[in-house]
Parts: C-alpha cells; sequence; structure tokens
C-alpha cells in the first residue's frame, strides 16, 4: 500500500455581476495542500521573491542582536551578532544567485548591507539610532496617522444642527411667475440668506469685506445702464443678484437680462422684461446650475427700448403718416463673470495608499512649471495650500530640518465627488530662486485644467491675490 494520493484542487463558483450589468460565473480553485510540503511558510515567501519582506526579518534580527547585549554576556552577545550577520548574508546571497523566483531589488540589498555594516561595530551610537530614535520616529508617525484619523470623524457626542424643519416652506424661485414677484417676496428671499448664514451654508456672508470680493462689475460708469453682479456660490446652485440702473433722464422699457453660459453652466430661467424709470434700479436674480468642477464663464448683454439717444431726453418726432416712430433697441454688452473653482474644492484626507493608486489610476495630468518670487520651500508649500484650498497628505515631521529641497503631496475633493491630486516638487537653487515642478492629477479634464490655471495665476506670491 503506497502513500495516500495528494489533495486535489477544488474549484468553487458563485456568481458576480459584470460592469456592463450582465451575470456571469467566477470560478475560484482552492488548493488544499502547499506547493512544497514542509517548507515553512517565512521560507516559501523568501523563495518566492518577496525581499521586502527579506529587509523586515532582517531590521528585526540586527535590533534583537543589538538589544541583547543589554541582557546577555559579551561573548554570548557577539555569537548572537554572528548568526544574524551569516542569516543576513544568506538573504543577500538568496537574491543574487538566482534561486528566487527574482533577483533581490537594489533598495532592499542596500539596506540589508547597512545592517551587516552596523553589526560589525555595534557602538554605542549605533544602538542609539536603531533601538531608540527608530522606535520614537514610529510613534510619532502612529500619533499623527490617529491625530489626523480623529479629525476627520465627527465627535460622538455631537448633535446633529437642523438647517431645515419637516415644515419650512420650500421656496422655488423658478415656479413664481412675474404677478407674485412683489416687495414680500424680496424680504423672503432676504430672510432665507439669514437663515443659511445662522446654518452655515454660506458662511461669512455676514462680512460685509466678504461679500464685496463676490461683486463684479458688469458695465462701466459712463454707460446708458449701471450694472453689477453679486455672485453667490451654494454647493450645486450660483445666485446672480444683478443690480441694474437706469441713469438717464429717460425710461427704458421692455429691459431684459440676456446671459449665456460657457463650461458645464446651465441657466434655469428665462429672461423676463422690466421698465426702469429715469434713476430708477433694479435687482435681478437669476439661477444657474453646476454639473462638474472646471471654470464657467456667464456672459451676457442688457437690452432695452429707448426713444431716441440714451444720453438726452426724449425729443417727440412724427413722421409723416402722423405715427411716432418705433423705439430704438439699444444693448449694452456686459463684462464676463469668470466662476471660481475653488467655491467647489473643499480639502480633504485619504491615505498614502489610496493616494498612490489614485496616482496611477488618472490619466488627465496638468504640469505647471514653479515660476515664483519666494525663496522658501516650505513657505511656498504654505502659499500653494492657502490658495488652491487642498490639503497637505505629507506630515509635519517629515518637513521638519532646513533644506534645500521639497516634495509633498496635497489632496482635494470637490462637491460633485471628484478627486484632486497634487505634487509639489520644488528646489532652491544656488542664486536663491526656487525651481520644479507642480503636477496635477484627476479623472477628469476640467478640474486638470482649472487647478492648473489657478496655481499658474498665484503661485507669484501673496501679492498676486
Amino acid at each position: 500500500v503506497g502513500p495516500p494520493p495528494p489533495p486535489q484542487p477544488r474549484a468553487e463558483g458563485r456568481p458576480v455581476v459584470l460592469p456592463d450589468g450582465s451575470y456571469a460565473s467566477q470560478m475560484a480553485v482552492e488548493d488544499g495542500g502547499a506547493a512544497e510540503p514542509g517548507v515553512p511558510r517565512l521560507r516559501g515567501l523568501l523563495l518566492g521573491g518577496d525581499f521586502f519582506l527579506a529587509t523586515v526579518v532582517a531590521t528585526a534580527l540586527a535590533k534583537l542582536a543589538l538589544r541583547s547585549r543589554a541582557h546577555l554576556p559579551p561573548v554570548a552577545a557577539n555569537m548572537i551578532g554572528a548568526n544574524v550577520m551569516l542569516l543576513l548574508t544568506g538573504l543577500l546571497q538568496l537574491g543574487k544567485a538566482g534561486q528566487s523566483a527574482q533577483s533581490i531589488d537594489a533598495d532592499s540589498q542596500e539596506r540589508i548591507s547597512a545592517y551587516l555594516q552596523l553589526l560589525s561595530n555595534p557602538c554605542a551610537d549605533v544602538q542609539q539610532l536603531l533601538l531608540v530614535h527608530c522606535r520614537q520616529g514610529f510613534s510619532a508617525m502612529l500619533s499623527e496617522q490617529r491625530a489626523a484619523e480623529a479629525a476627520d470623524k465627527p465627535a460622538a457626542d455631537a448633535v446633529p444642527e437642523v438647517a431645515r424643519q419637516a415644515d419650512d416652506l420650500i421656496n422655488v424661485r423658478q415656479l413664481r411667475g412675474r404677478a407674485v414677484e412683489t416687495a414680500t417676496l424680496d424680504l423672503d428671499d432676504d430672510d432665507d440668506i439669514a437663515l443659511g448664514v445662522a446654518t452655515g451654508a454660506f458662511p461669512s456672508e455676514l462680512d460685509f469685506s466678504a461679500r464685496l470680493k463676490r461683486v463684479t462689475q458688469l458695465t462701466g460708469l459712463s454707460d446708458p445702464v449701471y450694472a453689477e453682479a453679486y455672485v453667490l456660490v451654494h454647493s450645486y446652485d450660483i445666485m446672480l443678484d444683478v443690480l441694474v440702473i437706469n441713469q438717464t433722464t429717460a425710461p427704458m422699457h421692455n429691459l431684459c437680462l440676456e446671459l449665456a453660459t460657457v463650461g458645464d453652466l446651465k441657466l434655469c430661467e428665462r429672461p423676463q422684461s422690466y421698465t426702469l424709470q429715469p434713476g430708477e434700479n433694479k435687482h435681478i436674480k437669476a439661477n444657474i446650475k453646476v454639473s462638474s468642477t472646471e471654470t464657467g464663464i456667464v456672459f451676457g448683454s442688457i437690452v432695452y427700448d429707448a426713444q431716441g439717444t440714451s444720453s438726452s431726453p426724449p425729443v417727440p418726432v412724427v413722421s409723416t403718416s402722423g405715427m411716432a416712430p418705433p423705439p430704438e433697441r439699444v444693448c449694452v454688452v456686459l463684462h464676463d463673470i469668470h466662476i471660481d473653482i475653488m467655491d467647489y474644492i473643499a480639502p480633504a484626507s485619504c491615505t498614502d495608499l489610496a493616494f498612490r493608486a489614485m496616482w496611477a489610476e488618472f490619466e488627465w495630468e496638468n504640469k505647471v512649471a514653479v515660476n515664483t518670487d519666494i525663496t522658501d520651500v516650505k513657505e511656498f508649500l504654505k502659499h500653494v495650500i492657502s490658495s488652491t484650498n487642498m490639503r497637505g497628505l505629507t506630515p509635519e515631521a517629515a518637513l521638519d530640518g532646513d533644506s534645500g529641497f521639497l516634495a509633498a503631496n496635497l489632496y482635494a475633493k470637490s462637491i460633485f465627488g471628484e478627486d484632486a491630486l497634487v505634487n509639489v516638487s520644488v528646489e532652491r537653487r544656488a542664486d536663491g530662486k526656487l525651481c520644479g515642478y507642480i503636477r496635477i492629477r484627476s479623472k477628469t479634464q476640467g478640474i486638470a485644467l482649472s487647478l492648473g490655471d489657478k496655481i499658474t495665476l498665484k503661485q507669484k506670491g501673496p501679492s498676486s491675490n
């Protein structure tokens, strides 16, 4: 009777959903036994070519050999150190002899060779470096990761804020029509904005200086009609509050604000006609829907009917047929309104593994050359983070010290769920100026190009703001 036959692989299947929505069967073969019975798991992985694991083994053995000197006699400690050096030499020979599935890489070879040199001369500084400083650095890294995770997680005892009650009135501006647009509803709009400020929907809107930064002048002071727009961005909506003033001495009939958009912007309402008496002003509101993170442009014109010229009072003119001539249609072209991409981007965090996976996956890249008046690499990084409204993923401990070069990763997420990845690599040259590149990657082209234009505009320094 011979030995029992080895266990045969067992196939198991289960239904899966394909990307196109269809179903398919996925087969998985489960091997009941190891390829080589009797081979330890660690040895099998090392023979399989996992030399990153070999460097971890070398690090653990080197630290154990150095730590044994504080607990064992010198002769026994030296014997342990010699055995560890023999094992490390065997790992190097395994990577070079070709017995494993792949040869050892240069990084792993250099790391194991460094431990061989440290064990051959185990002085007090070496023990302090490996046993104390390395542990402190690892503890600091873990503390930073836990602090970042705690900052991202909401507090367990936090009471959620109620932005709207269940019985609150839903105010839809597009469904009002012309007849119901009264002063009472204008007051309701102001109350709606005030409620948004109180609940945090429109932060910093009570600050008068912040409101002035969002005002865009659309026409000149010498134009017959003066117009300026207050732009308020909230999530997926952009509200334009356009102030129109009749600067002539004649009434303007059938005044209409005609707008158009460039980019992923969509007007939600049709223009309406108004009549402005001399010196009268009117607030015209328009809603725009945003569908992606892309720098959009809003342009348009104001058209109205006027008798004669707009700078002098109308003169009654009667034609030969006895009827007044038709009014003149006047068109005033408005200045473009550029929608800032920073209104859609918020700082976010992710793990280094997720950042590297997204960096390898995203196909759109925008490479911006560094051209700035800032001479300090850390100050330049802080300026880029503040200008792009992103979060630095590189820990502060990795940026400590005085160095002439810097490399850091930044990450942000848009309100549409789009990821924005930025890598900043700068170096200070001998003449004191900074050089390098800022690389931006994203899944969509719009956010990569828009963020690159923003960085190019803002990277000069604080004076460019």
